[in-house]
Order: C-alpha cells, then structure tokens, then sequence
C-alpha cells in the first residue's frame, strides 16, 4: 500500500485524500475510505488530537487500505520519531523555513544510515509482526513521505533550496498562512498571492517534486489540479459538513 503511495508521489501523479482536525472518531477512518480517498492526513498542528488516539486511527486506516499520515505541531524529533513508530506512512511539517530544517527533518525520519531515527520493531508501524529489522528499516526508509509546508516569506525565499533536496517528496502549500505572511489574508485572487503560488508550482516541476493544497470546493480543486497541483486533500470536515447541513435546511420544501 505505502510502496505504491510513495511511488505516485514520486512520479507526481493525482492523488486525492482528506484533511481531519477535529472529528477523530474510529468510524473515520471508513468514512474517508469509502470517499474513494487514498489518503487521509490526521493534524496535531491546530486541533486536539493526541499520539495514542493518533496510533489509533493508524491502525484502523491501515486495516481497511487507507494510507494514514499526520501533520505534526513542529519540527521535533519526539514528534517525527514517535509518530512514524506509531504508524504515519507520512509526515507533514508546518512553518518550514530553510534547508537546515528540512535536513533536520530528514535526519529525524530516517533511520541510519540516512538518519538518526531510532529502532524499535514489532510495534504499531509495522503492525506487530515479528520481522526482519534490518528490511524493515530499509523499506521504512525508501517509503516515508516526508511533506513540506510552504506557508510563509521565509519558506518562499527559500523554496529552490529546500526543493533540491532528495528527500523532500511533497511541497504543500499551506495556503491561508501563505496569504497572511504575504500581507494579502485570504485574498486568493491577488497577484502577490498568485505568483507566489506560479513560483511553488515552477519549482516543483523543476525538481521533480510532488505539490499538494487542501481545498474545500470543487472549484478549487480544479484551479490548482490546473495549475499543477497534483495531491488534493479535502476538508475541513466540519466546514464540509455545516455546509452540507446548511444546504439540506434551507433547501428544505
């Protein structure tokens, strides 16, 4: 499952999944597999969730062939180790600003000789079986998704750096908090914000690395799958499902 993830990231093909912040119920899981997603992206970053709920969701998403990933609060090695000893196939990391924090991200994600990941086996990353650690170490290496946030000034001055470094698989436009950085909140239309967005896009194809966005609107998603984005998630679910309610309400008669 994470073998033909990791290759659709790499060859920069459509990939659809969902964004959840708040609504970690084990029934999750199911809903955003049965949404026809390939990925769900469970976030620490802004709602409640904790590592023991998160390993949790991992668990069940991996059950039913759902790709589990977590956006993680900041760059810590508590946070990434943890995480993908916990069973992430993918890491998301807010606010990245330079190429010295994507080294650290990498060294914290990887396991020597690529890293300095520590080694713990028969645990919820590779489902409680009693394997070979040494392939185990290896195929966690080649398979971990690492996703990079560019959300801010600092991050955009810094987007060719980052994005030559091999091990950045995914270059995720965290798009409200680029508009704000960029002195324009919320204004999508604008000129600064859209080059901006034609900069990330250029540089992801010079380099050959995936681009992923959440979108909340069908609009939306066929604006940056036009642009170049190819890994959509959608949410927020609890946008969606106001939305969803509101409409039943007023459409009601």
């Amino acid at each position: 499952m994470i073998e033909d993830l990791k290759k659709k990231f790499l060859n920069r093909m459509p990939i659809k999944g969902a964004m959840i912040f708040d609504f970690f119920s084990p029934g999750i899981p199911y809903v955003i597999k049965n949404s026809g997603c390939e990925f769900v992206i469970y976030d620490m970053e802004h709602g409640g969730l904790t590592l023991d709920k998160f390993k949790e969701l991992s668990l069940i998403s991996k059950g039913i062939g759902l790709n589990p990933m977590i956006r993680i609060p900041e760059i810590s090695y508590n946070y990434i180790s943890r995480s993908l000893d916990l069973g992430a196939h993918g890491i998301m990391i807010p606010m990245v600003n330079d190429q010295k924090e994507v080294l650290e991200i990498v060294k914290f994600s990887k396991y020597p000789p690529l890293g300095r990941r520590g080694a713990g086996f028969g645990f919820a990353h590779n489902q409680y079986k009693k394997e070979n650690p040494i392939e185990v170490m290896e195929q966690a290496n080649k398979t971990l998704i690492n996703i990079i946030q560019i959300e801010n000034k600092t991050g955009l001055e810094n987007l060719e750096e980052i994005a030559k470094i091999k091990d950045v698989d995914c270059l995720w436009v965290g798009h409200f908090d680029l508009s704000n950085f960029l002195k324009v909140p919320g204004q999508f239309e604008s000129k600064l914000y859209l080059d901006s967005i034609n900069t990330i896009v250029k540089i992801g194809k010079k380099y050959q690395k995936s681009l992923g966005i959440m979108v909340s609107t069908r609009q939306e998603m066929n604006f940056y799958s036009n642009l170049g984005f190819n890994v959509i998630a959608v949410g927020t679910e609890m946008s969606l499902l106001t939305d969803k309610i509101s409409n039943l309400i007023k459409n009601e008669g």
